[in-house]
């Protein structure tokens, strides 16, 4: 069995704002949402600057994950009761682990850190039969969050996925990448020559997945088609990526043979494009061993949008949706002056393209690497 799997709903939040629409168009503008962090003191760090959303609450013994949530919630319309459920975080709700630090020298709610606390949650937010699963898999965990939704329609386990990915950012996190001196002390610039370093976002976005027989069933439009999807380790370094791209190559072979398409049929490319020196190299090395001499528009959100973490597929996936319906990547922005690799398809303007598939990339700690190919649906 191997059935045709749509995107049949969709919700975002970032820093640029909530819902698709104002996202997208925010973006197309060259607009950021780096700001200065606000809610903890930065003065120990390089970095004092990340991609918030703004206006996020916080409430009293409340980590600020679920007021992000909320906002995600609010977008999406009722879920089927008998969905399944896939989160992707790669921290949830850190911030209490940070309080009760701080405060009592230990952890007091063990149970509201750990990250499945966010799934349950979820789920009880949905009103749905399941549990459900969370995935964390570094900086690929949402992709590959909605890789397994995929696969899990396409051979018939499930008729209905709902895939939730959110992180926020937190000292804790921070901390850790300034350890790994991985941040940048400006906003970050992927795919330029003087990049050096990432830069925090926070976010949250949710995809409703659905085989052809229930879109029909519930009268759903199929927005968007999930064709292929991938994933492979390049078991190199617990941090840094396999600089001839081994394990991206793989991900990405494996995603168009699973959709049975060539490289040629892929018109544009929504890159994992964090701004450190090695992924974005790691990145253009296997385009180029790919895609060969063919110059796609290549585009990186995290230069407006931060680097999200385990919500960062998610994120990259709706707005691949909003990217093929207007047949236009946005702009990257930070660019200035482009990797030799990336002239002619990185760009600090949106790029026209024309085409019904999109590859989506994403690559994380460990060594792993992830892919989605969306093909654009029902206007």
């Amino acid at each position: 069995m191997n059935r045709s799997v749509y995107i049949t709903d969709y919700a975002l939040v970032t820093g640029l704002g909530c819902g698709v629409d104002t996202v997208w168009q925010r973006l197309l503008a060259g607009e950021s949402s780096i700001r200065a962090v606000d809610h903890f003191n930065t003065t120990n760090y390089l970095a004092k600057s990340a991609a918030l959303v703004p206006d996020l609450p916080h409430r009293e013994g409340e980590s600020r994950l679920y007021p992000l949530l909320e906002q995600l919630l609010e977008q999406l319309d009722c879920v089927p009761q008998d969905a399944q459920l896939i989160t992707a975080t790669t921290k949830g709700a850190i911030d209490l682990l940070e309080r009760d630090c701080l405060e009592h020298g230990h952890v007091v709610e063990a149970d509201a850190v750990v990250p499945s606390a966010m799934t349950h949650w979820l789920a009880r937010q949905l009103d749905i039969d399941a549990r459900g699963t969370n995935i964390n898999a570094a900086c690929a965990s949402s992709t590959l969050a909605i890789g397994r939704a995929a696969a899990m329609i396409a051979h018939g386990a499930a008729e209905v996925v709902v895939v939730c990915c959110a992180d926020i950012v937190s000292e804790f996190v921070l901390s850790g990448f300034s350890a790994l001196q991985a941040l940048s002390d400006q906003p970050s610039r992927p795919f330029d020559r003087d990049r050096n370093g990432l830069t925090l976002g926070e976010g949250a976005a949710a995809v409703v997945m659905m085989s052809d027989d229930a879109a029909q069933r519930y009268h759903r439009v199929k927005h968007a088609e999930v064709c292929g999807w991938g994933a492979a380790n390049d078991a190199n370094h617990i941090t840094a990526p396999a600089r001839d791209g081994c394990g991206l190559i793989q991900t990405v072979e494996q995603t168009l043979k699973r959709a049975d398409v060539s490289a040629d049929d892929v018109s544009a490319i929504s890159a994992h494009g964090t701004g450190t020196v090695y992924n974005d190299m790691m990145e253009l090395t296997a385009f180029k061993a790919i895609f060969g001499e063919r110059l796609l528009p290549i585009s990186s959100i995290k230069g407006a949008l931060g680097h999200t973490l385990g919500a960062a597929g998610g994120i990259e996936a709706v707005l691949a949706i909003a990217s093929l319906n207007d047949q236009l990547v946005p702009p990257t922005c930070g660019v200035v002056n482009p990797e030799e690799l990336a002239i002619g398809q990185v760009s600090a303007s949106a790029q026209p393209f024309n085409g019904e598939l999109l590859l989506s990339t994403n690559s994380g700690f460990g060594g792993v690497n992830a892919a989605l190919l969306i093909r654009r649906g029902q206007q």
